[in-house]
């Protein structure tokens, strides 16, 4: 499916992301006097016919995502793994069973890099994506040729090359009736939605600007093995290569940043990024990121992260309006501080309460099944394109340290990564940290 770059700008800018962020069934409503309501979340989804689920990419979370899928309610399967090691289809296997219950047959466990082809033609209604991001949006693309629902795990691309991909898809899923949720799962936290829900009506006045922080400790990595290939090495310490995570700013810092883009509803005009390395060992990417967002309206957005052992964690969801601010997670506070409203979390044990908080990992998969029992399509992919781009335009600001628009962003042309696929060597993609200043792989 071929799609114009200029109608990707029209649809992203005018739609935006508020528009994006539907989940169908439980979208929020507006009343007769204009107020947003939540909606009804379901604990489970309803019974069904069986939905058969395969899963692409092995490791760990793909491993939690098919668990996530089968606690989403009742007459669901995995049925057939996908993955480049065999080492990672018998780890997951392993869990299934011991966990679950659940054995997954020789026939059905497919190994290599077109391994998603087969899942894809395994008699499977539904494929959880859940590969390094890299190879999400042909991942993607096939799931949708072939008519199936997809999860598909954040963040949906590298680059922005792959985030058109992933836009034509969706469209091409949306004109289909197909499915598609993605792994941002704070839009579906019901705290995190309720705190949304008074944010946009208007309970800290109109939004001036937010504070976005998540400071941790230092991802996992994997030395380089003397067995392994360029490709193997770099896929099993995938975290720690851009071409294949995006850097954290992309593959982790995305579930802050796509709050933020949830209360702000706007897309950012500009980024003006820092970041920098001192304590990453393997990979090319950075330890931490400090982004400025512009708008067309005048406001400014702040987003830093960082990922270093021995330093102070912290994070922050802060948006502030010009009657107060809130916490995203679930406070609202006046000008001077004062709590003037706390999500009402129920006591350890209350599983009754209208203010329990089902698990988001697995809510996001009871949204989705409700869905397809339904007959009634959901997707919340362009909510997600829109993150993904906007954490990739910080990337690039910072590594480059220079400015850059989103009209850079829809309209490059780069591409991270491979052409072609092989456990082999690759000689083009070299294991160099990005020189603000300098020319550097990941410029536009």
């Amino acid at each position: 499916m071929k799609f114009d770059r200029r109608d990707f700008i029209a649809k992203t800018t005018l739609g935006t992301i508020g528009a994006a962020s539907i989940l169908a069934a439980c979208s929020s409503k507006k009343t007769k006097t204009g107020e947003i309501q939540l909606p009804e979340l379901l604990d489970q989804a309803p019974d069904g016919k069986i939905i058969k689920a395969g899963l692409i990419g092995c490791g760990g979370r793909g491993t939690g995502a098919a668990i996530n899928f089968l606690d989403a309610g009742p007459n669901l399967q995995i049925t057939a793994l996908g993955d480049v090691f065999q080492d990672k289809i018998d780890s997951c296997r392993e869990k299934l069973k011991t966990e679950k219950g659940v054995e997954i047959a020789d026939e059905n466990c497919f190994l290599g890099f077109d391994s998603y082809e087969k899942v894809i033609d395994s008699g499977v209604d539904l494929v959880l994506l859940c590969t390094p991001p890299h190879f999400r949006p042909e991942h993607v693309e096939a799931a949708v040729n072939a008519r199936k629902h997809i999860f598909m795990e954040k963040p949906i691309a590298v680059d922005p090359v792959g985030a058109r991909s992933v836009m034509a898809s969706a469209k091409k899923a949306e004109a289909i009736g197909l499915s598609m949720v993605s792994g941002t799962i704070r839009r579906v936290q019901k705290d995190y939605m309720e705190t949304q829900r008074r944010v946009a009506n208007g309970e800290i006045g109109e939004i001036t600007g937010a504070n976005i922080i998540r400071n941790g400790g230092a991802l996992w990595y994997r030395n380089r093995q003397p067995e392994w290939s360029d490709m193997e090495y770099m896929i099993r310490n995938w975290v720690n290569f851009c071409w294949l995570s995006g850097d954290h700013i992309t593959e982790q810092f995305i579930h802050e940043i796509d709050v933020m883009n949830w209360h702000v509803d706007k897309i950012p005009v500009k980024a003006i990024g820092w970041g920098g390395r001192q304590r990453r060992v393997t990979g090319d990417q950075y330890d931490f990121f400090s982004i400025e967002y512009a708008y067309d309206n005048g406001m400014r957005t702040h987003c830093a992260a960082r990922q270093i052992n021995g330093c102070t964690n912290q994070k922050v969801q802060q948006i502030n309006g010009t009657n107060g601010y809130a916490d995203a997670a679930g406070m609202i506070y006046d000008l001077e501080g004062n709590e003037i409203w706390k999500y009402p979390h129920p006591e350890e044990g209350d599983t009754n309460s209208q203010w329990k908080v089902t698990n988001p990992f697995v809510q996001e998969h009871i949204n989705l099944v409700t869905s397809i029992r339904a007959g009634k399509p959901i997707s919340d992919a362009e909510a997600q394109i829109n993150s993904t781009l906007i954490t990739i335009m910080g990337r690039i600001s910072a590594y480059t340290g220079k400015d850059v628009t989103w009209e850079e962003m829809l309209n490059s042309d780069l591409y991270l990564g491979p052409k072609t696929y092989v456990l082999g060597p690759v000689p083009e993609i070299k294991e160099e940290i990005p020189v603000a200043g300098a020319p550097a792989p990941g410029s536009l």
